[in-house]
C-alpha cells in the first residue's frame, strides 16, 4: 500500500502538464493590479488550453481545476489576511477555509474547459465553445451563492489599449476577448491554425473600428471641486463605542478646513460608526454647516431602524441637495439615501447564523447582520449633482451598477473599507474593478475609503489621482463632468448573449450535419 501511494506521488510530480497548469494559474495574479502585466493573461490562457488539450475528459477537468485553483489561490490570497487577523481561527483551519473557497471558485472555469472539450470536434468549435463556456460559467460564478465575480479576465485589460472597448462590450466582453485570443494563440502555435488566428485578429480590429465611429460621451462644460477624506481608522477600533465620537470628530475636523473651497465632500463607508438615529444631533449640525458653506457631504453610516428591527449599510446626503438650496434638508429616513443591496457573506450577513456564529469570531463580526436594500434605487442628489452609488463589494457587479445608471448620472461614486486586507494586492484589485465600471459607463469615478485606495479616475484621459494608503489625509481634485451614454450603458450584456447564442448555434448545426453525414455513410455501406 505504501509503495502504491509513493508511486502515485512520483507520478504526480512527473506530471508536467499539472505543474505547467499550476504555474499558469499562479502567474495570472501578475496580470492584475498592482502589477498590471496584462499580456500575461493571453499567455496564461494559452498554456491552460495546452494543458487541457487531452483526450480524457477527466484529465481535462484535472488540469483545468489545477489552473483555476492556482488562479484564485494567488489572486485572492488577500482574503486570508482578514481571516488570519480578525477570524479568530487556528492557522490550519483558516488555510483550509481559503482552500475550500478557492476550490469552489475553481469549479466554474473548470466546467468551461470540460464543456468545450466534451462538445467540440474541430478546433474552431473548441474556440466557440470555450468562449461560450466562460460566458455561461462566469455568469454563474457572479450569481450563485450571492456571487463572487472577482478576478474576471477582463479586469487585466483595464490599463491596456483594449480598455477602449469597455464602453462597447463591457468587462465581460473583454473577458471573452481574452479567452478568444488566448485559445487562438495556443492553436496558432500548436497546430498552425492561421485562419482562426487571422479571424480573431480581424474581429478585434473591427471592434476597435466600430468603437471609433460610434458616438461616445464627451466632456461637458462643467467642472466640480471635490474633497475626498480618508480617516485611516484602525479596523480594531472602528466599532468600539468609546471611539465613536473621536472618529466622527476626526472626519469633521479634517473636512472643516476645506468647507468653502469645494462643491462636494465625500467620506468613506461607515465613516460615522454610530447608528443614524442615535447620531442625529451630529448629522443635523453637519447638515447645517455644509449648507452654510454652500456644499454637500456624502457619508456612509449604519442605519438601524428600531420599529422594524432592520439594519442597512447606507449612504446619506447632508447639506445642499439642489444647487439653488440655501439650507440643508436632512431628516432621519429622508429619501436622499442609498441602502446597500449586494451584501458580503460573513462580513455583512451570515448564512446559517444560528449554527455558524457560535463557532468562531469570524462568524460573529461587528455589523454582520445587515438587511438588503432594493436592487434599483434612485441616484443620490448632492449640490445639484446626480450621483450613482455603490458600496464596497457592489462595484464588482457590473449589471447591478449599470441597472442604477441613468443618462442624468454625473458621477460614479463608491465607498469602501479595505482595512480588512492590510498591505495586500486586494485594495489595488478593488480600485481596478471600480475603474473598469467608470470605463464601461464613461463617468468620472470618485472612490473614498477608510485607509486607501482613495482617488479619482477620469475614464477619457485615463488619469488617476490617489492618496497614499494608510495615511489620514484629504484629497482635493477638480473633476470634469461628462455627458452622453455608452452602448454598454444602454444595452449591457445583451449583445454578448446574442453572440454566444450564435456561436453555440453554429456548433450545433455543424455537429448535426456531421452526425447526419455519418448516419448516411453507415446506411449506404
Amino acid at each position: 500500500m505504501l509503495n502504491k501511494k509513493l508511486n502515485n506521488l512520483i507520478t504526480l510530480c512527473k506530471d508536467l502538464r499539472a505543474w505547467l497548469a499550476l504555474f499558469a494559474g499562479l502567474s495570472l495574479t501578475f496580470a492584475y493590479a498592482p502589477f498590471n502585466l496584462w499580456p500575461l493573461v493571453f499567455l496564461a490562457i494559452a498554456i491552460a488550453c495546452y494543458c487541457t488539450d487531452v483526450k480524457d475528459t477527466k484529465q481535462v477537468a484535472k488540469y483545468g481545476f489545477i489552473f483555476s485553483f492556482g488562479w484564485f489561490a494567488a489572486g485572492i490570497s488577500w482574503v486570508h489576511v482578514s481571516i488570519a487577523q480578525f477570524g479568530g481561527l487556528p492557522l490550519p483551519v483558516s488555510l483550509l477555509l481559503m482552500a475550500l473557497l478557492c476550490g469552489y471558485l475553481a469549479l466554474y472555469p473548470t466546467l468551461a474547459f470540460v464543456f468545450a472539450k466534451k462538445f467540440s470536434k474541430a478546433p474552431w468549435q473548441r474556440v466557440f465553445l470555450l468562449i461560450s463556456g466562460f460566458a455561461i460559467f462566469e455568469f454563474l460564478r457572479g450569481k450563485l451563492l450571492t456571487g463572487f465575480p472577482w478576478l474576471s479576465f477582463g479586469y487585466t485589460l483595464t490599463d491596456s489599449p483594449f480598455s477602449a472597448l469597455a464602453p462597447l462590450i463591457g468587462e465581460m466582453g473583454l473577458t471573452l476577448l481574452c479567452v478568444m485570443l488566448g485559445v487562438c494563440l495556443y492553436l496558432l502555435v500548436a497546430v498552425r491554425q492561421f485562419i482562426l488566428a487571422a479571424t480573431a485578429t480581424v474581429t478585434v480590429a473591427l471592434l476597435f473600428v466600430f468603437s471609433h465611429y460610434i458616438q461616445s460621451p464627451t466632456y461637458s462644460n462643467k467642472v466640480i471641486s471635490t474633497l475626498l477624506v480618508q480617516g485611516n481608522i484602525q479596523q480594531s477600533l472602528r466599532w468600539e463605542p468609546e471611539q465613536f465620537w473621536p472618529t466622527m470628530s476626526k472626519y469633521r475636523d479634517m473636512t472643516r478646513r476645506h468647507w468653502q473651497d469645494v462643491d462636494l465632500v465625500v467620506w468613506p463607508e461607515a465613516a460615522i460608526p454610530e447608528i443614524e438615529d442615535i447620531a442625529y444631533s451630529f448629522l443635523e449640525g453637519l447638515d447645517k454647516a455644509a449648507a452654510f458653506n454652500n456644499t454637500a457631504v456624502i457619508t456612509g453610516i449604519p442605519d438601524y431602524q428600531f420599529d422594524s428591527k432592520t439594519v442597512y449599510n447606507s449612504l446619506i446626503v447632508l447639506g445642499k441637495q439642489q444647487a439653488h438650496d440655501t439650507e440643508g434638508h436632512y431628516q432621519y429616513l429622508h429619501r436622499n439615501r442609498y441602502q446597500k443591496h449586494q451584501l458580503l457573506p460573513i462580513g455583512e450577513f451570515v448564512p446559517f447564523e444560528d449554527i455558524l456564529r457560535p463557532i468562531a469570531p469570524l462568524f460573529n463580526l461587528a455589523m454582520s447582520s445587515f438587511n438588503r436594500g432594493e436592487r434599483v434605487q434612485t441616484n443620490l442628489v448632492a449640490n445639484g449633482l446626480h450621483i450613482l452609488p455603490a458600496i464596497c463589494y457592489e462595484i464588482a457587479f457590473s449589471e447591478l451598477v449599470r441597472d442604477n445608471f441613468t443618462s442624468d448620472s454625473d458621477l460614479l461614486f463608491t465607498v469602501s473599507n479595505d482595512a480588512w486586507f492590510g498591505d495586500s494586492h486586494g485594495p489595488h484589485q478593488h480600485m481596478q474593478i471600480a475603474r473598469m465600471r467608470a470605463l464601461e459607463l464613461q463617468r468620472p469615478l470618485i472612490r473614498v475609503t477608510n485607509n486607501g485606495i482613495t482617488g479619482v479616475f477620469d475614464p477619457i484621459s485615463k488619469q488617476q489621482t490617489v492618496l497614499s494608503q494608510f495615511t489620514a489625509d484629504t484629497l482635493k481634485v477638480d473633476v470634469k463632468l461628462l455627458e452622453g451614454t455608452t452602448l454598454f450603458s444602454q444595452y449591457g450584456q445583451k449583445p454578448m448573449w446574442w453572440t454566444i447564442a450564435g456561436l453555440i448555434l453554429c456548433v450545433l448545426i455543424s455537429r448535426t450535419k456531421e452526425k447526419m453525414s455519418q448516419s448516411l455513410e453507415r446506411n449506404f455501406l
